[in-house]
């Protein structure tokens, strides 16, 4: 009886899922255009280790290659596309200096943009899999097709790396700037 009740249970969690993804991409576009306070060590250790999770992602899509087509191709222009819109990002952010430190808030249309990249690529990932599902194909050819995930996810990746960085250089040099005298 128990092994019954698991298939209905993941099919339960896949729809409840389904359900919450618009609320949850909702959310996600609004704590991303919120206005966030800068904390010197935290976005100095976010930068590094962005560039780090950049490295593995870049790793990460020589090794797929081997599954997924042009995966490091993909990657690679999503990581440089990701990296010039967060270049961008930082020039549209709004940056404030007050008692209690510094505050930036992101630039809305930007943050739209990429909430609204992942909402599109999560419905073509589930049209391919109906597609694929309903011609009777194996999971590997499936597989071969998605290199947009790579570029997705480093573009998204790309983006933050350029923000972190951008926003650790808007921190330093309000540090080593002289207090106003008043």
């Amino acid at each position: 009886m128990p092994l019954l009740l698991l298939p209905v249970l993941l099919v339960g969690l896949v729809l409840l899922w389904l359900l919450l993804l618009p609320l949850l991409l909702l959310q996600r576009y609004r704590l991303g255009r919120a206005r966030q306070r800068a904390i010197g060590w935290v976005v100095g250790a976010n930068a590094w280790l962005l560039l780090g999770s950049a490295v593995l992602l870049l790793a990460g899509a020589w090794v797929g290659q081997r599954w997924i087509t042009d995966a490091l191709s993909f990657a690679a222009a999503g990581l440089a596309s990701g990296i010039l819109l967060g270049l961008l990002g930082v020039r549209l952010a709004v940056f404030e200096s007050t008692a209690k430190g510094i505050f930036h808030t992101p630039n809305r249309w930007l943050v739209l943009l990429l909430t609204l990249a992942v909402a599109a690529r999560i419905a073509l990932g589930m049209w391919h899999a109906w597609l694929h599902l309903r011609a009777g194909g194996e999971v590997h050819g499936l597989l071969a097709e998605q290199g947009s995930l790579f570029a997705l996810g480093a573009l998204l990746l790309g983006y933050y790396l350029a923000y972190a960085w951008g926003l650790r250089r808007a921190l330093r040099k309000d540090l080593m700037s002289p207090a106003p005298r008043g």
